[in-house]
């Protein structure tokens, strides 16, 4: 670990009241306010989804509503809450009509995200559905394909165990996706209790491959 967590809380909080004024993209200008993150700022397990919804624009709060109550009931099966987790999102705002992130978009976000997990320090980031899970394994494999199976990466300066798993909103449509997200979820104690990933410092033919899983 590196910095002591009070230091890097104090400037998480800084972080949320830059995000909170930001104009880097359009959508502030559609938006109801900035959806930064909530939870534990010293989390060792980090949830990130695409980007906030109706109920999250107007609260201010990710996953707040249906499919946020679906992924508080399936963290209390675990033994966990809200609390003891960070959920954010690959974007702050939200976009009109919920459409998909834009390039641009992400891009002028993607900034608050990797700061987000540099202060934070998590050991186990969940990407939920294939929006997140794509832009952060670097992968075009589909959430089909790799839910449930962890992947050792390496996010800006942090080695992570990026766990992917289908969207919670999935869950809500399909109840056999809902049973596969139990399944899955019921591997986090498991692999939270494994040591930390240790970066490894890039041979000279995959260097570009390690610079950076957030898109660049």
């Amino acid at each position: 670990m590196g910095r002591p967590a009070a230091d890097r809380r104090e400037d998480l909080v800084a972080l949320y009241k830059e995000a909170r004024g930001c104009t880097r993209c359009p959508l502030h200008e559609t938006r109801t306010q900035v959806v930064f993150g909530a939870g534990n700022a010293d989390a060792d397990l980090m949830f990130v989804g695409e980007a906030p919804g109706f109920h999250e624009d107007q609260q201010g709060i990710p996953f707040v509503g249906r499919a946020g109550q679906l992924l508080n009931e399936l963290l209390q099966e675990q033994g966990m809450d809200r609390d003891d987790v960070f959920i954010a999102n690959v974007l702050k705002s939200r976009p009109p009509d919920n459409r998909d992130p834009q390039p641009a978009e992400i891009e002028a976000c993607r900034p608050y995200l990797e700061r987000q997990v540099e202060l934070i320090e998590p050991r186990v980031i969940c990407t939920l559905g294939n929006f997140a899970t794509k832009l952060l394994t670097g992968s075009p494999q589909g959430i089909t394909r790799v839910h449930g199976e962890p992947q050792e990466r390496q996010l800006g300066a942090r080695t992570v165990q990026l766990f992917p798993i289908f969207h919670p909103a999935a869950g809500l449509r399909t109840p056999s996706v809902k049973e596969l997200l139990r399944e899955d979820f019921s591997k986090l104690p498991a692999l939270l209790a494994q040591p930390v990933p240790q970066a490894e410092a890039p041979d000279a033919g995959h260097a570009d491959d390690q610079l950076d899983l957030f898109g660049r």
